[in-house]
């Protein structure tokens, strides 16, 4: 369940959702797009990467982040499941409208 706690944070979501737009990224242009430190973008990073959300590559003095498909897995399969249910009790009560508008008719 750690994905879920690292993505709890609306700046880690926006991370995440930055580098699914754009992909892999080095911390500095990260950080462009907040209003907040360097050093507190890291450890946002530091965070989802501890969480498996993101994989860290480093090459000479920079590190560059990209999601990590494997740890996105566990949140999608969890919002599969959580749709699912929905869809299944969105259509139960579809069908028990139908049949109040149907006894109402007769």
């Amino acid at each position: 369940m750690k994905p879920f706690n690292a993505l709890a944070d609306g700046t880690r979501r926006e991370i995440v959702k930055i580098l699914s737009e754009r992909g892999e990224l080095p911390v500095a242009e990260i950080s462009r797009n907040f209003a907040i430190t360097a050093p507190a973008v890291s450890q946002h990073l530091k965070v989802l990467r501890e969480a498996g959300v993101l994989k860290v590559r480093k090459q000479a003095q920079q590190r560059f982040y990209r999601i990590d498909e494997k740890g996105m897995e566990e949140v999608g399969g969890w919002l599969t499941e959580i749709r699912e249910k929905w869809n299944a009790r969105l259509d139960a009560m579809e069908q028990h409208v139908k049949e109040m508008n149907n006894k109402e008719k007769k």
